[in-house]
Formats: C-alpha cells, sequence, structure tokens
C-alpha cells in the first residue's frame, strides 16, 4: 500500500511528529511504501475559492501543493499528522486540506483510507472532539475510510510524548495497517 504521511507541524521535532515516526516505523515495518511530505515548511498558499480550477481542474497558485496532490493522487491512504491549536489542526494542515478544493472530485473518488495523528498539551475532555469531528466530517465528505486515529493528549513537549502510551499506540496503529 502507498502511504502519503502529510505533517503539519512547525515543528519539525515536535510531538505530533514523534507519533508520525511511530506510526511510519510500524507501517514501513508492515512492508508498506511510505512518502513523508513535511507540509508544514512547504510553500503552500490558502484556497481564495476563486473558483478557477472548478473543483476538478488546475489551481490558479503553482506551489508545492503541486506535489502534495500528486502524491496524494496516487497513495492509497492520507496520514494527518497535526499538533492541536486552540482545539483543531495546525493552520499549516488546513490550508493542504483546503487545497483538495482544486481535485476534490479525482480524490473523493480514490476512497483513500485515512488516519489522524494528533498531539495536545492538555488531557481535558474537551481538547480533541472538534478537531476529531473535522477529521470525520472530512472522510465522510471526501469518501475517505477512517482507519483509525491518535489522539496524542498528555503531549506537551516532546519529553512528555516519549514517555506516554500514546507512542506506542502510534506504532501499533502502523503495523496494523493492511
Amino acid at each position: 500500500m502507498k502511504i502519503t504521511v502529510l505533517q503539519g507541524s512547525p515543528h519539525k521535532n515536535g510531538s505530533s511528529n514523534l507519533l508520525a515516526e511511530q506510526f511510519i516505523k510500524g507501517a514501513g515495518e508492515a512492508g508498506h511504501e511510505i512518502t513523508v511530505l513535511d507540509a508544514a515548511h512547504m510553500s503552500v498558499h490558502p484556497c481564495i475559492g476563486c473558483g478557477k480550477c472548478g473543483m476538478n481542474g488546475e489551481c490558479a497558485f503553482k506551489d508545492d501543493n503541486t506535489e502534495i496532490r500528486n502524491s496524494l493522487l496516487e497513495a492509497d491512504m492520507a496520514v494527518f499528522v497535526t499538533p492541536i491549536y486552540y482545539f483543531g489542526m495546525s493552520a499549516q494542515l488546513k490550508a493542504v486540506i483546503d487545497r483538495f478544493y482544486s481535485y476534490t472530485t479525482r480524490l473523493s473518488a480514490k476512497g483513500l483510507k485515512a488516519v489522524l495523528i494528533t498531539a495536545a498539551w492538555d488531557s481535558n475532555d474537551d481538547v480533541m472532539p472538534y478537531c476529531l469531528a473535522h477529521y470525520e466530517k472530512l472522510c465522510r465528505y471526501m469518501n475517505f475510510e477512517n482507519y483509525g486515529t491518535v489522539l496524542g493528549t498528555g503531549c506537551g513537549t516532546p519529553e512528555m510524548t516519549r514517555r506516554s502510551a500514546h507512542m506506542q499506540a502510534a506504532y501499533k496503529l502502523g503495523k496494523s495497517i493492511r
């Protein structure tokens, strides 16, 4: 299976990327082909809703989103990796998702498998529901099959994350992908 991992953290060595590394390790051991795109450090202009693409054409912007689009259109699975910022995904990852607009028809027709990996400082019950609801709605709208989530609460620093049970959960999720 071809897996595209979209990292949305501005912190290259941050908690969400640590969890993603464990997922990648497990998925790699399970024999999958993995492409990691550091979307947070790529040049991705936010969608301006100009309609030039018609949801199935070329975007008005020529930036690194072309690489992301091509990778997703070749993939069998998309993994969304993000820290939780104000109860949602990072702006960097959200910009990538908003740009799905230019290839919604092609991407939703694929029936991609999807995974969400998050990291948040807090462990409160009300930290993850909003990001999770957004991800679940995205899956329904885009015809993605949700293969699982790692909702890394209490992962405020890389040290906290390394000590958390979420590291093993991310590894096991990656290893379980079929």
